[in-house]
């Protein structure tokens, strides 16, 4: 409770911040290497990179080549290309960053990587776990949101959910605050029964009942089917962010609307059919 400031209300939370212009509606995600090859035939407007490639699990330390140069150029991106710092990992390494974030000045120096959009950290909400829980990690979730636009990075906060009042509260704090948009994480439900009776309901509720303006990043859709259906319930202001392109590439596979299949191309042209498959899946902007 001391840790998140002695309440668990968001009353006092207020993340201040912009969006990049020029963001596509599909974001594709890589390992943080240079995207030269991969990017060859696309000169894609945006990359994604997740928190695990810059913030190592094994050390919990900043990994040198993002502390050396700014991400850009990390990643060897134009000047019209975009760096998108996805802040999601598993429970171990988004708990070490909170817990070595003030020691270790790791909002302050990950706002020096120049990065164009932070999504921020999502801390994890299990049904069997106990509400306080739930209630800190979602106060813990802003907070940090918090941190990095105060740091001065264009950032978007990451909501999760368990119940209604929970997506109740989150949109009275959207319409006191007014963030640049929100961000959810999706990439961890990938069984129906948790898609249909949890996610899919709070999505579409979301959809309802944020204002229409409202930018919302969905990270870790990989089903046309689901991909299509988020597309029509929040419409152009929806951005997706995926590694499947990365990943299937990394085998010669392709995303069809047939699923995956193994073509065993070269992983750079592989990598260019998925991208380009995904974004058709989405609405113009």
């Amino acid at each position: 409770m001391a840790d998140v400031g002695g309440t668990l209300t968001f009353d006092d939370i207020t993340v201040d911040s912009v969006l990049p212009g020029g963001l596509p509606s599909f974001i594709p995600m890589t390992d943080g290497s240079a995207i030269t090859k991969l990017d060859a035939s696309l000169n894609w407007p945006a990359y994604g990179v997740g928190l695990r490639r810059v913030f190592s699990p094994d050390t919990h330390t900043l990994y040198k080549r993002f502390t050396e140069q700014t991400a850009r150029h990390a990643l060897a991106l134009g000047e019209h290309q975009k760096a998108v710092l996805v802040g999601y990992g598993e429970d171990p390494l988004v708990e070490a960053f909170w817990t070595r974030r003030e020691r270790d000045s790791l909002v302050e120096r990950i706002a020096e990587q120049e990065w164009d959009l932070v999504l921020s950290c999502n801390y994890s909400i299990y049904g069997d776990w106990p509400r306080t829980e739930h209630l800190l990690n979602m106060r813990r979730s802003l907070m940090l949101a918090q941190e990095f636009a105060e740091a001065g990075v264009n950032v978007v906060p990451n909501v999760y959910w368990f119940r209604l009042e929970d997506l109740q509260r989150y949109l009275a704090w959207v319409e006191d605050t007014q963030p640049a948009g929100i961000a959810i994480n999706v990439q961890t439900v990938r069984d129906n029964a948790d898609w249909d009776s949890w996610e899919r309901p709070g999505l579409h509720w979301l959809a309802e009942n944020l204002p229409e303006d409202m930018p919302v990043f969905l990270t870790g859709l990989s089903r046309a089917n689901r991909i299509a259906e988020m597309a029509q319930i929040f419409g152009p202001r929806l951005t997706l962010i995926s590694q499947n392109p990365h990943q299937y590439a990394l085998h010669g596979a392709i995303m069809t609307a047939n699923g995956r299949e193994d073509v065993h191309a070269r992983s750079e042209d592989a990598f260019a059919v998925t991208v380009q498959y995904m974004a058709s899946l989405l609405p113009n902007r």
